[in-house]
């Protein structure tokens, strides 16, 4: 229910690109959006089919008092206003990112003779900061390879050359173990240590090659000139670089510059990879997750995450790989959706990276809350199956016979995904002479269905039957004679190819033979089969014995079913003294029992 004026709010709402912001009673603000269109899009939150559909957006909707925009210039700066306002107000009702670290920088300083250390807090005082890095031993992995390759100082004197001319200063240890070339002595000039921090920095921003070339010159010169120490020192120092480009380059390095998107979902979360990829080399990487308020299209995230991203690492790129494609016009930008070559891998990579690091995260989420996984587990059941509940009630059928004999049913509960053994059931087949897998099967349900609307016991929302279309159609038959068939689901997997059919559906679908959904039905279906063979094999083995103690003069079936019940076994029987054999039948077949044990 609607309780201000709507129309009203939107009438003065101009068909423009911009921004958007709602607020509470309060005043508090709860949503931000953006918009190439703030009329229509505004608007589209109080259209009656949008209202009954998304339940999250209905209590949005019923909480707005009042409605600001901000109009802009193009889509792209609605999209970039957008995520600054979000960082800054994180409204209830938007996208979540999580992401409460301070990521580590390089930082090559401003200052004579440049120092390049880490730091978390960008200060605004002229230094070149590189990053962010997404983890500590990353930034350290890559300030020990700068260390061993470059002699650079670590102390914080002022190396002005008035300072270095009048002496002021003296080479410390770092100089005596050859890891400094000692400028504060004057023994190294600026222009020979600014080479230093060019290659740095080219090496930082992907440039590993121009380097290796200008490398491998100096080494030729050097040995040329007969200054093999030099060449030598130059050699570690090539091999070190073209060993950490190998691990680094991953695409050809015609690819300069691109931004890398990738994104998985679940229901109430979704993860985003991004990869900076410079001349071939990922130079930085990072996976966040995001937090869904209003149920957000994959579309609606990775827009998102792809402002924050370049806004955090400060890209430039103009062209951006995405999975799928993205609705922002931009005259700067190019987004692009490869489907081969080396952009795909590029995706393909990200793709691993971010399926990866949502499978850890949902592990541990999961561990400290086993519900977690239930939920998810039904919500992904729902989802493969076309279900239009959760399937938190399951039961799967199957027959079992021995050459048309001993014919028996059986019947497992799933609760939550999980086996609920105490609600296991099987049949004695009342109905049906010799082996007829249909006619059981149309038996087995008809009587369990039966007493649970007798006994007013809840339905499941999910059935199972174990075997094809046929046995599917005798489910149906029965589940059409109580009249319950449009309260529950009902399919029929065939054990051959793990083919799941659906009533009137002549083809059958197929689920990835890996997906967690299969492995329940097929959990299902080994726990049915294995419950029937159990209870099919103890039958068949009491009518074996049975028709054993048959043989025996004056016992027939009735008194074999009474001896079996009581003495368990045919040992049993055999061990017994007249005096208990007694108690079951008369003394003429207690003594036939006797001597027919005597002999055999």
């Amino acid at each position: 229910m609607m309780l201000f004026d709507y129309k009203a709010a939107i009438k003065n709402i101009p068909h423009k690109p911009g921004v958007y912001q709602y607020y509470d009673e309060a005043n508090e603000l709860i949503y931000i959006g953006k918009a190439k269109d703030l009329k229509n899009r505004v608007s589209s939150y109080f259209n009656k089919d949008n209202y009954k559909v998304n339940a999250k957006t209905r209590v949005l909707v019923s909480k707005i008092r009042n409605i600001t925009f901000t109009i802009v210039d193009s889509e792209v700066d609605a999209w970039l206003l957008e995520n600054s306002l979000i960082k800054k107000h994180q409204p209830r009702y938007n996208v979540m990112l999580k992401d409460d670290k301070t990521y580590p920088w390089i930082v090559i300083k401003n200052e004579k003779f440049p120092r390049i250390q880490w730091t978390r807090r960008i200060v605004k005082d002229g230094s070149k900061y590189l990053g962010p890095y997404p983890s500590v031993g990353m930034m350290h992995s890559i300030l020990g390879l700068i260390k061993e390759t470059y002699q650079l100082r670590t102390c914080s004197l002022p190396l002005t050359q008035p300072n270095i001319v009048a002496g002021k200063f003296r080479v410390c240890l770092e100089y005596q173990i050859g890891n400094c070339k000692g400028p504060c002595e004057g023994l190294q000039n600026e222009v020979d240590y600014n080479q230093s921090i060019d290659e740095i920095k080219d090496i930082l921003n992907g440039k590993i090659s121009g380097v290796l070339r200008s490398l491998k010159d100096q080494i030729l010169v050097a040995s040329s000139q007969l200054n093999f120490e030099l060449a030598h020192r130059l050699q570690k120092k090539y091999e070190l670089l073209e060993k950490y480009q190998s691990k680094s380059t991953v695409v050809n390095s015609s690819i300069t510059e691109v931004d890398v998107f990738s994104i998985a979902s679940e229901e109430k979360i979704a993860f985003v990879n991004y990869l900076k990829v410079m001349h071939g080399t990922i130079i930085q990487t990072q996976t966040i997750e995001m937090k869904k308020k209003l149920d957000e299209t994959d579309e609606e995230l990775l827009s998102l995450a792809i402002s924050e991203f370049r806004s955090r690492y400060q890209s430039k790129s103009k062209e951006i790989v995405v999975p799928f494609e993205i609705d922002i016009d931009d005259d700067k930008l190019t987004f692009t959706v490869p489907k081969q070559g080396e952009k795909k891998k590029l995706l393909d990579l990200s793709m691993k990276n971010v399926l990866f690091f949502k499978k850890d995260k949902i592990e541990q989420y999961e561990k400290l809350n086993p519900d977690l996984r239930t939920e998810r587990l039904l919500t992904q059941m729902q989802k493969d199956l076309r279900l239009k509940e959760l399937p938190k009630h399951i039961e799967c059928f199957d027959n079992s016979n021995f050459q048309g004999k001993y014919p028996v049913s059986a019947i497992v509960v799933f609760k939550d995904a999980k086996p609920s053994k105490k609600d296991y059931r099987h049949f004695n087949v009342k109905t049906v002479e010799g082996p007829n897998d249909f006619a059981t099967m149309e038996e087995a349900v008809l009587r369990r269905y039966k007493r649970l609307l007798e006994e007013g016991e809840p339905l499941p929302q999910l059935i199972i039957i174990d075997g094809g279309k046929g046995q599917l159609s005798s489910a149906v038959k029965s589940l059409k004679t109580l009249g319950i068939m449009d309260k529950l689901a009902v399919i029929g997997i065939a054990k051959r190819l793990e083919e799941l059919y659906y009533p009137g559906d002549q083809y059958p679908l197929y689920l990835d033979k890996k997906s967690e959904t299969l492995r329940i039905i097929q959990h299902l279906r080994d726990e049915a089969h294995r419950f029937g063979i159990t209870f099919h094999r103890k039958k068949r083995d009491q009518g074996t014995l049975q028709t054993e103690l048959e043989l025996i003069d004056g016992i027939g079936k009735t008194s074999a079913e009474k001896l079996l019940k009581r003495f368990k076994s045919v040992k049993k029987i055999k061990e017994a003294q007249e005096q208990e054999l007694l108690e079951v039948v008369n003394l003429k077949q207690a003594k036939a029992i006797l001597e027919f044990f005597s002999k055999n």
